[in-house]
């Protein structure tokens, strides 16, 4: 069995605390086979023992690494988890058992999952955008997002007005409003995004995009770039990582690859995405509007490294000869100095919403997996301090 050499911070208490919180604020409600392994683990003390000395502190300790790993490997109860003690006791002895499997898994993995309808909050700003479009994707996966012209839209009308933290915390993905919405976007495609959409203040709801991007060039970063459509074993990857009994996200996942199975495949680039942002930013057709975007990618850097990039995108698109815009879609506390007055209304529990920015200026809240876009007023897309 192999074993690092322990980091200070590396503790078998630091990886239970990471499991329990794991286990409290992402898993449940959304996974109870994820909630209940996460929170059994993080009361074992031997097996988080196990972790803390095997894996280096940081991306690699992600539960849901550990997770998917096993999953990926046939583990015993791969699709629903560990229902009792004893099934956790199986559970623990196979990944004991294979751990030096599980370990390289983990160790050449990531987490990194691509969510296409997350192209459902994206392509509003897309194509408000000057025409026509260079994409590049920092931390992209599979360039599922890469391609959204390949899918087909529909943007029923919400109620305006709606506070963030109401709008938000609601089921969007069966409360779709008054106005059904048409679908426009690619002629039989597979798979049809339905985003509901509500303003705040006064004015109305900002109208959908009328046609699709015009997307010239395209390219990704990744840290573990996949290609689901050519490798199986990349697509297996992609599909341990969908949590058990999420068979919505894993029918998007099927009809989202049969959607770009025809296109060429992106270009992406692996590697750190601060090295390899500046050389591939100027592959970019010069006449064209580059757009550097990214989707829950950034939480894992520490903070002065978030700085650190922003601080280069600014730099890139300003030094560039022709048009770029930067798109964010993160947590609000992933850039804090992106902040607006409505997330001031969001509740507690209300944790998940993504914030829109464009150039660093908030525009839009979204709900879950692309199912809202509540467009902030334009008092709160003032230019941010910092």
């Amino acid at each position: 069995m192999v074993v690092n050499v322990v980091n200070v911070v590396n503790s078998a208490q630091t990886v239970a605390d990471r499991y329990r919180e794991f286990s409290w604020q992402q898993a449940r409600g959304r996974s109870d086979a994820h909630a209940e392994l996460t929170v059994r683990i993080s009361h074992d003390e031997e097996f988080c023992d196990l972790l803390s000395g095997s894996l280096p502190a940081g991306d690699k300790q992600q539960p849901g690494l550990l997770l998917a790993a096993v999953r990926h490997l046939d583990g015993p109860h791969a699709e629903h988890g560990p229902r009792d003690e004893a099934a956790y006791g199986r559970w623990r002895e196979w990944t004991i058992r294979h751990w030096d499997e599980v370990r390289t898994v983990i160790m050449r993995r990531t987490d990194r999952t691509d969510e296409p309808a997350h192209c459902a909050t994206l392509l509003p700003l897309l194509a408000r955008l000057p025409q026509p479009l260079a994409l590049l994707e920092v931390g992209a996966s599979a360039g599922l997002c890469l391609q959204p012209e390949r899918y087909r839209y529909r943007y029923p009308n919400g109620q305006s007005d709606t506070a963030p933290g109401t709008e938000l915390g609601t089921d969007i993905g069966t409360e779709l409003g008054t106005d059904i919405g048409t679908d426009f976007g690619a002629p039989g495609s597979p798979l049809t995004f339905t985003c509901r959409t509500s303003a705040a203040g006064p004015g109305p709801v900002p109208e959908p995009p009328a046609r699709l991007p015009d997307i010239v060039w395209r390219a990704g970063i990744g840290l573990d770039p996949l290609d689901p459509v050519a490798e199986r074993d990349d697509l297996r990857w992609l599909q341990a990582l969908l949590w058990p009994g999420d068979d919505a996200r894993a029918a998007r996942l099927e009809a989202a690859i049969d959607a770009v199975r025809t296109a060429p495949r992106p270009r992406i680039v692996p590697g750190d995405l601060l090295d390899e942002l500046p050389a591939l930013a100027a592959e970019a057709p010069p006449e064209a509007t580059l757009v550097v975007f990214h989707t829950a990618a950034l939480a894992c850097l520490p903070l002065a490294r978030r700085e650190e990039f922003a601080g280069l995108v600014r730099s890139l698109l300003a030094e560039r000869s022709g048009p770029g815009h930067w798109i964010s879609h993160e947590h609000h506390t992933v850039l804090p100095w992106i902040t607006a007055p409505a997330h001031r209304a969001l509740r507690p529990e209300d944790a998940q919403p993504l914030t829109l920015a464009l150039d660093g200026r908030p525009v839009a809240l979204t709900g879950p997996d692309g199912r809202s876009l509540h467009w902030l007023p334009e008092d709160a897309t003032a230019a941010p301090a910092g």
